[in-house]
């Protein structure tokens, strides 16, 4: 496996992938087939592992890489871009808290292809942030117990980021001292005795993401594979702003796609309407017209997606600890979340609006870039980003650091 060592070489091998990767997209989408050889060659391309640290082997690829290549791939698979979003926001906890053994580990691992997934969400409880997944002390060791869904990539993962729960009053061993209460990820083999990864995603849209279920049984975890969450997420760390720029580019890419996709139907199968007077429906004037909004749907999109990209790059330079640069970062990607929500719904639902009825047809399934979006954009509500960002035009209020802006 070649790592790409900069931006261009990155972006030439997205490329490639992702022209590969959409031959048979639609095909995965309609059926349900789940990408195990495409997920691998995403693998062997060494794109998963361009955020390596330098300092642990890797090219150490910034912010804004990752999301060009997140783009470029949801253009042709949303569904195969979102599955190593996790990948990414996991190797850059590693990076932000982790003890260099682990970090050393894990890392080594990535730069021999291996793939990270998050088991973090949960249902049952009062919101989201309600974590009931606990850790207990067994002996020098910690036992995982619990339940989570929404666990995208885990079907395709060889290490499983667990966030859980210590609870107060835990005992700890000799080999665990300094372990406070509070949340941790917990660092784990997907194979391990007492993991259980359920398929039973059934969403309407990201169909083949393998965002099912994880059970955990009695998973002994050794301490050196805990990293507290807080110094990452409690803290102004640029570690929200990353992961939702990744979301941000997901969406952007599907904008793209569909406009692409429909571009594509009005030039080859539809028909003019008799009214146009015209040979061709890319001639019609009326269809011509929204096109041209659609353009600049997604261009806008496209252009917030890269100032944003530039604001968390600046954030989070390896010389740079400016709490102000973070909360500019934040805002920006918050304003770009808003916009590419905005156009991938827009324009996924405008595709047959313009390439018209043939364009319904089920074989077909171009309805999976509007289902993709819907799907996609609930992650995270955007009528929170607006909050954020009005607090901070009206008051200069930063927006606070809880990972999810």
């Amino acid at each position: 496996m070649v790592v790409p060592t900069s931006a261009a070489e990155a972006l030439a091998k997205a490329r490639e992938v992702a022209a590969r990767i959409e031959v048979d997209a639609a095909v995965r989408d309609r059926d349900r087939r789940l990408p195990y050889a495409e997920i691998d060659e995403l693998s062997a391309s060494g794109l998963l592992a361009i955020t390596v640290p330098q300092r642990f082997g890797g090219p150490d690829l910034g912010p804004s890489v990752v999301a060009d290549v997140t783009r470029l791939l949801a253009a042709a698979d949303p569904n195969i871009a979102q599955i190593p979003h996790s990948h990414f926001v996991y190797l850059n906890l590693l990076r932000l808290a982790a003890p260099d053994a682990l970090a050393q580990r894990i890392f080594g691992h990535v730069l021999q292809g291996g793939r990270v997934a998050n088991a973090q969400s949960e249902r049952g409880g009062k919101t989201v942030a309600d974590i009931n997944t606990t850790l207990r002390r067994q002996g020098d060791r910690f036992v995982l117990d619990g339940e989570k869904f929404y666990a995208t990539g885990s079907l395709f993962a060889h290490t499983l980021a667990v966030l859980a729960r210590l609870p107060e009053g835990t005992e700890t061993g000799e080999a665990a001292v300094g372990f406070e209460p509070g949340e941790y990820v917990a660092f784990v083999a997907a194979d391990a005795p007492g993991v259980e990864i359920v398929d039973d995603w059934n969403g309407l849209g990201q169909r083949t993401t393998g965002s099912g279920t994880v059970r955990l049984a009695g998973v002994n975890v050794d301490p050196g594979d805990l990293v507290a969450r807080a110094p990452a997420v409690a803290q102004p760390t640029g570690y929200g702003a990353f992961a939702q720029l990744l979301h941000v580019a997901i969406d952007v890419g599907i904008a793209r796609g569909a406009l692409d996709a429909a571009a594509d139907f009005v030039r080859t199968k539809s028909r003019p309407w008799f009214e146009a007077g015209v040979e061709r429906a890319d001639a019609d004037p009326l269809t011509v017209q929204r096109f041209g909004e659609l353009g600049v749907e997604v261009a806008a999109a496209e252009a917030t997606l890269d100032a944003a990209s530039r604001a968390v790059d600046a954030a989070t330079a390896e010389d740079v600890d400016d709490p102000a640069l973070t909360a500019q970062a934040s805002i920006a990607v918050a304003v770009a979340k808003a916009v590419a929500d905005r156009a991938s719904n827009s324009v996924s639902s405008a595709l047959f609006e313009v390439a018209g009825t043939r364009s319904a047809s089920a074989e077909l399934s171009l309805d999976r870039f509007w289902r993709n979006a819907r799907t996609h954009t609930l992650h995270d509500p955007v009528r929170w980003k607006y909050q954020h960002i009005g607090r901070w035009v009206l008051r200069g209020e930063s927006p606070p650091t809880h990972g999810v802006i």
